[in-house]
């Protein structure tokens, strides 16, 4: 869950963190307080900077890929999510058809405060397709943008749900082809497992292999179990290999940025160059504070 509201974090924090940091030094007006505190919200800038720009990187170096001629490994698509009933699920509190949600509910505390009480994302797979073929996206770990945010009160409950419909889906993740001409597959062990298949079903056995009817399979008559196993696993595996694959995209294991958003690739990496240059000259700012009261310290 926490990977999932890494980005979300990384804005909200450090806005959050540099006010509460500024209303510290100023309360204490000691030198030595705004010191620690403006090299505290230095580095708060420093990671906001780092972890938008890392972002806008990871989407400006990779080129959109087609679904039907994507490599497999790490890669950037761009389509639309299937919006047919069957490939959609509800809101929990709007009951609005998505393709992925987000909660979060909030206990009143006092006047002013809220406790989180519950929250929990959808782990429900979606389809997008660009027109060359489709892709089952699995939404688990991933960091959502551009979703649409509703908030809701009920006594002392307040409810945010975020929502991503049906529609332009950008996706840039850990890509794989599941089946087809990719699968994994093992003559060795499947002959085997065949042939272990047919022992437990000796009369079988022996009406196909006992060549001198003697109720025994020797060995030449085994041989001849073996390669007619290994005929029959070759046919099975062409045809699973020649069977058009599943395309599936998912949270790179590597800890790789996992991105869904309803933005398009080039808005995207607009919005994260742009917070990249203001967390930026928000850190050479309190920099240039902090060389100017260190001098005159």
């Amino acid at each position: 869950m926490l990977r999932g509201w890494r980005s979300y974090y990384l804005d909200c924090l450090s806005g959050t963190a540099h006010l509460a940091l500024l209303a510290v030094a100023v309360q204490s007006g000691d030198s030595r307080v705004w010191m620690a505190c403006l090299a505290l919200a230095a580095g708060v800038s420093f990671i906001a900077w780092a972890g938008n720009y890392k972002r806008m990187r990871a989407i400006a170096d990779l080129p959109t890929s087609r679904i039907a001629s994507a490599a497999q490994g790490y890669v950037e698509l761009y389509g639309r999510a299937i919006a047919d009933p069957e490939h959609l699920i509800v809101s929990p509190f709007t009951s609005l058809r998505c393709v992925w949600y987000r909660f979060q509910v909030f206990q009143r505390r006092d006047g002013r405060h809220w406790r989180l009480v519950h929250e929990g994302a959808s782990h429900e797979t979606f389809v997008i397709t660009d027109g060359s073929g489709q892709c089952f996206i699995d939404p688990d770990h991933a960091e959502v943008v551009g979703q649409e945010r509703r908030v809701s009160y009920a006594a002392d409950y307040k409810r945010v749900e975020e929502i991503l419909f049906a529609g332009s889906i950008y996706a840039l993740g850990e890509f794989a082809t599941v089946g087809g001409a990719n699968m994994p597959l093992n003559q060795k062990e499947d002959v085997a497992a065949l042939l272990a298949e047919w022992k437990r079903d000796k009369d079988g056995l022996l009406k196909r292999f006992d060549l001198d009817g003697n109720g025994e399979i020797d060995l030449k008559e085994w041989e001849l179990a073996r390669r007619a196993a290994a005929r029959e696993v070759e046919k099975q595996h062409r045809e699973l290999r020649t069977a058009p694959g599943v395309h599936v995209m998912r949270a790179p294991a590597d800890g790789r940025l996992f991105l869904l958003s309803s933005r398009s690739p080039q808005r995207l990496r607009r919005q994260y160059l742009l917070l990249s240059y203001i967390h930026g000259l928000v850190f050479i700012i309190i920099l240039l504070a902090l060389v100017r009261l260190s001098a005159g310290w």
